[in-house]
């Protein structure tokens, strides 16, 4: 009940620190995916399901407060699926490096935001620079970055 209790807190509190603080980091239209760097981490954690659910929830939550219905939902489901594929056995010992923070996330980033840049691509019918170095490639290293710093911030 505990872990329950603290994934929903920590989902809750990453859809507010992106909605509040993240989402307002703009760098030349690029910023950072607070809420799938933390749906990555809890599917590397427990797993495809737990990834999934977390995934879902967040995704719903974003997709209220953005009014992007579905959009962000689907992605993030899919990638917390995916990426609990790839479960650690250590579960909540689990400690990433720097490095492996920055270059995971970075993978996970690219396909995540290659993902909604080729739907908003499609839904808008508009070809653009700014959607593959802005909203691709530029917050793909953005959120990257950002979750190297949040790993040099964890508990050793």
């Amino acid at each position: 009940m505990y872990q329950v209790f603290r994934l929903v807190l920590g989902g809750l509190l990453a859809v507010a620190l992106q909605w509040f603080v993240f989402g307002r980091l703009r760098l030349w239209g690029a910023y950072p995916d607070v809420v799938l760097i933390w749906v990555a981490f809890q599917a590397l954690r427990y797993g495809r399901t737990t990834g999934t659910v977390a995934g879902f929830a967040t995704g719903l939550l974003m997709d209220a407060v953005y009014g992007t219905w579905g959009l962000e939902m689907i992605l993030k489901t899919t990638l917390g699926f995916v990426v609990g594929i790839f479960r650690s056995e250590l579960g909540d010992n689990l400690r990433v490096r720097p490095p492996q923070a920055f270059f995971g996330a970075l993978l996970v980033a690219v396909v995540h935001h290659g993902l909604r840049v080729i739907i908003l691509a499609l839904d808008q019918d508009t070809r653009t620079t700014f959607l593959i170095t802005g909203l691709w490639f530029g917050s793909a290293i953005y959120t990257a970055a950002v979750a190297f710093i949040f790993s040099l911030f964890r508990r050793q």
